[in-house]
């Protein structure tokens, strides 16, 4: 069945509940194993509906962020979902008192029960409200983006869009094409900061309405981690700072001796080669096209994934007047259905995140009968693994696509994998900063950011834009508003996907195999046992970052790219 015939249904509220509830009350009356697993499994059920309808209203309103039915639908779940959540909270308190705890445990895997504990820790009835706050303003931000009309050169350009003139050869295009970007964000600052202050003081609040000192905590558990803390990560970022920062500075100055600009400016990041930077030598067409291609010859698994996603629609690749921007991965577990939504924009960015997001696809394909909706994925970070990890092992068919450009593609790609990682360590540090003190005003949360920004970016130099220079950059990212502690994920992701690399130049046949295992166990374990399973080394082992680095530096060192 093709997504545009996936049928959508409203839930109502009112029935969901009271048949939620019923089934609960099933399963804590249950007096054998069997009568709790038979309850268990229609609850399953009733959320799968729930999940699935909810996540084609998600994918629909992004695609079109104008359409008015999909609006209402967006807005009735930004409403509801906090009570959906809280009667999924209910079962797992069930679940975690249940007489029959370990046989269930033994039934279904420890990790359903570090999920269940640690999800009651973040809902309570008392919160409903700020959730529903929370919901409303994830949406207020993200209609903001959708709504950017950027006018340059007498058109009309979208956040997306814009991109391709900010890698422009032209120096004074890449300059004014960013400056009329950043002006949208400058003249919507005043309303993006509102939303984020308003955000802040409701997930302060309701950390402490759950009994938490502040929101940091709750976020952690949000984003269900169990086997590793704050003060772990706050590790993980200085060893990123000691061996990663020094590597992306000297290829930040590599890159301006590239384009033969010795004032380095924040508008000549995003462009890597004085002869230009890689493009998809084709259509957004002719790019899937290509993509089958590459999909068919990696694997018979990947050959049968891609195919399904392409036969029956569950893509949505180019950008469009009030599209959402941005990519993502999406499930429809009724119809057993990944989804990938992105926004092409003939910029080398459209092969990275078709492969990024067909790993987050290709996993949740390959886990899809596990039989549990906490398991089709686990944890963000493991998530990411797996997206990161198959731009990666693409790289044999990137000539596919880039042509006589394939070269100058694979080290740009190379090296801005190293180049992200002191960014998303640096968005990790500045939400820890919002949380531990909420009561900061919008200038000292932007003069943070610049703090952190000189830090772990020393090389940035935002020559003569105030609001940049003043700290604005945050603005822009969608997961500091939308997902918060998500970033780190990236960063710890990406030293896992490098051990792929490495893994894949000296013996695909392994590599893959790991690869495979790890997607097909979803989130049946923590994300140190998936590191583990996959035959992985832990970023936050001793020594690891700077062994995996140190590695890709070898690499890059090895390469003229004077002479791209």
């Amino acid at each position: 069945m093709k997504f545009d015939e996936f049928d959508y249904k409203r839930p109502s509220i009112e029935e969901y509940t009271t048949q939620f509830l019923i089934i609960l009350d099933k399963f804590k009356s249950g007096k054998t194993l069997a009568a709790q697993n038979e309850a268990f499994k229609e609850i399953r059920d009733i959320r799968t509906e729930f999940d699935s309808m909810y996540n084609i209203c998600r994918i629909r309103h992004t695609i079109d962020t104008a359409d008015k039915f999909y609006e209402e639908e967006n807005n009735f779940f930004d409403e509801n979902l906090p009570a959906f959540e809280e009667l999924v909270t209910k079962f797992y308190r069930a679940l975690v008192t249940s007489t029959f705890k370990d046989e269930l445990q033994e039934q279904w895997g420890k990790q359903l029960f570090t999920i269940a504990e640690l999800s009651a820790k973040t809902i309570t009835p008392e919160i409903l409200d700020d959730l529903k706050k929370e919901n409303a303003l994830r949406t207020e931000y993200t209609k903001i983006k959708a709504s950017a009309r950027i006018q340059f050169q007498g058109r009309d350009f979208n956040l997306s869009s814009i991109q391709p003139f900010e890698v422009s050869e032209s120096r004074a295009v890449r300059k004014s094409a960013s400056e009329t970007k950043w002006k949208f964000f400058e003249n919507n600052a005043t309303k993006i900061e509102g939303i984020f202050d308003r955000m802040v003081q409701v997930r302060h609040q309701l950390a402490q309405k759950l009994g938490y000192k502040n929101f940091i905590e709750v976020g952690y558990a949000r984003m269900l981690r169990s086997d590793y803390n704050p003060e772990m990560v706050a590790n993980f970022r200085e060893q990123v700072l000691k061996y990663v920062v020094p590597i992306a500075t000297a290829l930040r100055q590599r890159q301006s001796k590239r384009i033969d600009q010795e004032e380095f400016l924040y508008y000549d990041e995003p462009f890597e080669y004085s002869s230009g930077n890689p493009k998809p030598q084709g259509s957004p067409a002719w790019i899937i096209e290509n993509a089958k291609t590459m999909y068919n010859e990696l694997s018979g698994e990947t050959k049968e994934f891609f195919d399904f996603m392409i036969d029956n629609k569950l893509v949505d690749l180019e950008t469009k007047t009030d599209k959402a921007p941005g990519g993502y991965c999406s499930f429809i577990d009724k119809y057993r259905a990944p989804f990938i939504f992105s926004n092409f924009n003939g910029t080398s960015g459209d092969i990275d995140v078709l492969t990024h997001e067909a790993g987050h696809a290709f996993q949740v394909y390959s886990s899809k009968d596990i039989g549990l909706n906490e398991y089709q994925w686990p944890t963000f970070e493991a998530c990411e693994i797996h997206s990161m990890s198959m731009e990666f092992f693409t790289w044999p068919w990137m000539h596919l696509f880039f042509e006589g450009e394939t070269d100058k593609y694979k080290f740009a790609h190379l090296s801005n994998s190293i180049l992200f990682i002191p960014y998303g360590v640096a968005v990790d540090e500045f939400q820890h900063y919002v949380y531990e003190f909420p009561e900061a005003t919008t200038d000292q949360r932007n003069k943070k950011w610049r703090e952190i920004e000189r830090k772990y970016l020393p090389h940035r130099n935002y020559a003569d834009n105030e609001f940049l220079e003043q700290g604005g950059y945050w603005q822009r990212q969608r997961h500091i508003f939308g997902m918060p502690f998500y970033y780190i994920d990236y960063t710890l992701a990406q030293v896992c996907a490098f051990q792929f690399w490495i893994k894949d130049r000296e013996n695909h046949t392994d590599a893959w195999d790991d690869y495979v295992r790890l997607c097909k166990a979803g989130g049946s374990k923590s994300f140190l046992d998936l590191v583990k399973l996959a035959n992985l080394k832990s970023p936050f082992d001793d020594g690891c970052v700077k062994e995996t680095v140190e590695e890709i530096k070898k690499h890059l060192d090895q390469i003229d790219d004077s002479s791209y």
